[in-house]
């Protein structure tokens, strides 16, 4: 009995050794290799079988005898208790879940894919390696011995104050926001922002403008909620004017995601004024306006609105790390209320204790002094990837403009764009289309991530698109 009681406990790696050896038991009653009325090896013997303390299959034993399993005579030794019914050989296949009209537009979408390690090209994520671990750790310890017992309550739906008053500060200071503490709303994500806005704004069948191409999880976001998309064509000026009216409009207007365009103050102006005579609201996603190379951004459209239509989002999911899910929502002053208390319906509030530490790091002065470093690696990693294009990949694809952010879009000129991404997994790239952000006639290319990426890195991923084109290449002319 004990040999396929030791491969069983062999393959247990959750928890500790009693809770293993109570899994392993409940595993073999279940299977039907130890049946109702059987007797157990003593303690004794299976803690020496098993190469554990006689009092850890004491407490496993009689773990198991509290639940029904076992059953313990004394004098006599310990039988199984009961025996579980097999399942049936026949089994019907589950049916499939009843989900809702909306849960099924969720998974319609496909959710929202990050990259959990950035390779080349993986688009959006940071430069952790140069972060500084050393002071953010200090950072955490600090706010632990200041204010721990605090900092493990429960929190505001909107934010933890001090963090509210730094983000005013920032955006106030590096993007012409105007805003008070009191309208900042700290969120887990700018995608959190989006999801809370559609499920307080949008019916179904509610008519949301976007630009095109679009940010892919804000077009989700509306699309759940039962919104109608309307696509809004871009030019050099940013998305183009349209007639009629909608209930929201999303834009990305200080670094159009993903082509990289900068809207046009009159066009901002047009934009804020179809706003205020439609009654709507404008969301404007600020998502790596930290990011600019070529010269300073200009300001937020937040900071051009004086009729309070303008929602503001941002993130430190760019500027600082993405599992600290942190960002912020800039709300008008008569959205704040609600907003928060629908925001408590969703997950209560944000951990307290990241917020803490994010508040010292902007107030004490590490956050311009991170981002300043961050731009200058950035900047050099951007026009690095740009010179190895020009020089070994012109032929095929072409850079859009990029004055800031962390990716590149990049058109591809000849070749097809889901077989050359499916080719390219095989060389250990990761090339997130372009084509999927259109919903109307759309441009092949791909989005490539730069900003995790060392030179040495940059350099080997653009030989492997080269290899690839080569192959490629050479595979049509022979076809």
């Amino acid at each position: 009995m004990t040999a396929p009681l030791l491969q069983l406990f062999q393959h247990q790696t959750q928890g500790g050794l009693r809770d293993r050896l109570c899994a392993t038991l409940r595993q073999a009653i279940a299977a039907g290799h130890l049946r109702q009325g059987q007797k157990l090896p003593s303690t004794r013997q299976l803690a020496f079988d098993l190469s554990l303390s006689r009092v850890t299959v004491e407490a496993a034993y009689g773990q198991l005898e509290s639940e029904g399993y076992l059953r313990r005579e004394t004098g006599r030794g310990t039988y199984v208790a009961i025996t579980l019914p097999a399942p049936p050989r026949n089994a019907r296949p589950a049916r499939a879940p009843a989900f809702s009209t909306r849960g099924r537009q969720a998974l319609i979408t496909g959710g929202c894919q990050d990259p959990l390690f950035p390779h080349a090209f993986a688009a959006g994520s940071p430069e952790l390696r140069a972060f500084p671990h050393l002071l953010w750790r200090r950072l955490t310890a600090s706010a632990q011995r200041a204010s721990g017992a605090t900092l493990m309550r429960y929190g505001d739906p909107l934010g933890y104050l001090p963090l509210r008053e730094a983000v005013a500060d920032y955006v106030a200071l590096s993007r012409g926001v105007r805003c008070k503490p009191e309208q900042v709303i700290i969120l887990t994500s700018s995608q959190q922002a989006l999801q809370l806005l559609a499920m307080m704004f949008l019916d179904p069948g509610d008519e949301v403008w976007l630009e095109e191409p679009c940010y892919p999880g804000a077009r989700n976001a509306f699309l759940t909620a039962g919104a109608r998309c309307r696509a809004l064509p871009l030019d050099a000026e940013g998305a183009m004017p349209a007639a009629g009216c909608a209930k929201l409009l999303y834009l990305t207007p200080s670094h159009h995601y993903p082509t990289g365009v900068t809207m046009s103050l009159a066009r901002r102006l047009h934009w804020l004024n179809w706003a205020r005579r439609h009654n709507s609201w404008l969301i404007e996603d600020d998502y790596d306006s930290e990011f600019h190379y070529e010269e300073r951004p200009i300001p937020a459209m937040q900071g051009l609105d004086r009729y309070d239509r303008v929602i503001y989002l941002g993130t430190f999911s760019k500027s600082l790390f993405p599992s600290l899910r942190l960002a912020w929502m800039i709300a008008p002053p008569e959205l704040v209320e609600p907003l928060g208390q629908a925001r408590s319906l969703m997950d209560g509030h944000s951990a307290l204790l990241p917020q803490a530490v994010a508040a010292a790091f902007l107030q004490q002065g590490h956050f311009a002094s991170h981002l300043r470093l961050m731009r200058q690696l950035y900047h050099s990693r951007r026009d690095l990837l740009l010179r190895q294009l020009e020089t070994k990949l012109a032929d095929w694809l072409r850079p859009l403009p990029a004055p800031g952010g962390l990716q590149l879009t990049v058109a591809l000129m000849k070749g097809d764009e889901a077989r050359l991404t499916a080719q390219a997994a095989q060389f250990g790239l990761a090339l997130p289309r372009l084509s999927p952000l259109y919903t109307g006639p759309a441009t092949a290319g791909w989005i490539l991530g730069f900003s995790a990426l060392e030179r040495a890195e940059i350099v080997a991923g653009c030989d492997k698109l080269a290899q690839l084109f080569s192959r490629h290449g050479k595979s049509g002319r022979s076809s």
